[in-house]
């Protein structure tokens, strides 16, 4: 179990070398969208970001406050994974199918038993201390198609003082009878659950319909009616996976003119909608996208691990019809919670596809990028003052070979740290976390 963090009060100040993105390095230079501090303070105040500086500028203003001494440890905002199943965590690695059969084998038959509250709640505790353990601060998480999965997820979340997002899966067609609700009950259940849940503490509520294999048009438009009766509510949901999927999205709805289009006419297309995947798109559905200011969940693990392809960060980073971009684990079919290890997939996904993916970009993707995936930016992201102070503290030499790797351990400068950053991008995992902080309260590790 994790440490569960007590309220907030009073000023604490951590030390360490502080990194985070305070622009997009995929339109500005590098050197002007990252800040770096190689021995920094970061001050919080009540669970918020009060000041950062050098800690020759910083210390001798603390008086009294306590430090926390990370020297020798990099630390960044949270981690933000903008796309994960929490009832999926028991069926990572499950062998040999692509999305479609996938589903029906080893999804469907898992997410059954979250109408158990009791199973449910022990799922979401080992869930959220995966999360933890690995650096995730902020999550954009599947239920099931069960009230109470959501609700054993919203308390566990809440016990922590986390800032998640969630919501019940909607699904009225092509799925199993003890997983299949109507298009009213959908739409009674998660009224409710919006109503019980979003705005409370630091909780959010996500409309989630599935995808729309397995949803009619009219479930589809009574979740756009939500959207309109709650417009700070999210939509999440799959979009353009897998080659059969779209294919097979195309017959169930021969009206609509593609994939996109099906959310779109339905009403589903906006600036808090977040869609996942989104590898078999077309340029004109990106185009749309960005009109609508709509994100997209990267989540290379899963896309590799399912067969469905190889995403176009180039296109969706087009400054010419610019789409928000966050990454995602997509556990169970992604196969690790750890938003260190998909960076090292999305990198090799970039290189397939010839492109590069630097290290500063990867963890823009992580942190900031993210936070503007799910309109966060003004509390999350970045350690600009004022934003809620959950961040991770990362080892360089947290193996043997990523010591050697880094043997002079933390730099002076932003070009030597790019070559360890990216180290940790390629070899990191949940080794090379030494903390979490979540309001400026260790939830994760032990003290340095």
């Amino acid at each position: 179990m994790g440490q569960t963090p007590a309220p907030t009060g009073g000023t604490v100040a951590i030390r360490g070398a502080l990194l985070d993105c305070i622009a997009d390095p995929f339109y500005e230079p590098e050197a002007q969208a990252m800040r770096y501090i190689p021995d920094g303070l970061l001050v919080v105040r009540d669970g918020h970001i009060a000041h950062l500086g050098t800690y020759e500028e910083v210390a001798p203003i603390l008086g009294e406050i306590p430090i926390t001494d990370y020297t020798g440890r990099l630390i960044t905002p949270g981690f933000i994974d903008t796309h994960i199943h929490y009832p999926q965590t028991g069926m990572m690695a499950a062998y040999g199918e692509q999305l479609l059969e996938w589903l029906n084998r080893y999804t469907f038959p898992t997410e059954g038993k979250f109408a158990d509250p009791a199973y449910a709640r022990s799922v979401a505790e080992l869930f959220l201390d995966e999360l933890l353990k690995n650096g995730t601060t902020t999550a954009l998480v599947f239920a099931a198609v069960f009230p109470a999965s959501v609700d054993a997820f919203f308390e566990a979340a809440e016990a922590r003082d986390l800032r998640m997002i969630s919501g019940k899966v909607m699904m009225d067609c092509n799925a199993p009878d003890y997983l299949s609700d109507t298009a009213q009950s959908s739409y009674d259940d998660s009224k409710a659950l919006i109503e019980k849940w979003h705005g409370r503490g630091r909780l959010l509520y996500a409309v989630t319909p599935r995808f729309a294999g397995t949803s009619t048009e009219a479930q589809l438009k009574l979740a756009a009616r939500l959207l309109d009766e709650f417009p700070d509510v999210y939509l999440h949901t799959h979009l353009s996976e897998n080659v059969s999927e779209v294919a097979w999205i195309q017959e169930m709805f021969p009206q609509y003119s593609g994939y996109l289009d099906v959310y779109d006419q339905t009403g589903l297309v906006r600036a808090r909608s977040l869609f996942a995947h989104g590898v078999q798109l077309t340029n004109a559905e990106f185009q749309r996208l960005s009109e609508a200011k709509a994100a997209i969940s990267f989540c290379p693990t899963s896309n590799l691990f399912l067969g469905s392809g190889l995403f176009r960060i180039e296109q969706a980073k087009n400054p010419a019809h610019p789409v928000k971009v966050g990454l995602g684990t997509d556990v169970g079919a992604g196969t690790s919670f750890s938003m260190l290890q998909t960076t090292n997939e999305a990198y090799k996904v970039c290189q397939l596809r010839g492109q590069k993916l630097s290290a500063f970009k990867a963890l823009f993707l992580a942190t900031l990028g993210g936070a503007r995936a799910l309109c966060l930016e003004d509390k999350l992201g970045s350690f600009d003052p004022g934003k809620e102070a959950d961040f991770v503290v990362l080892d360089p030499q947290a193996t043997p070979l990523l010591a050697l790797r880094n043997e002079k351990g933390i730099p002076e400068t932003l070009e030597a740290l790019a070559d360890v950053l990216f180290s940790l991008v390629i070899m990191g995992g949940d080794r090379a976390v030494t903390a979490t902080y979540i309001m400026g309260e260790q939830a994760y590790g032990t003290a340095f």
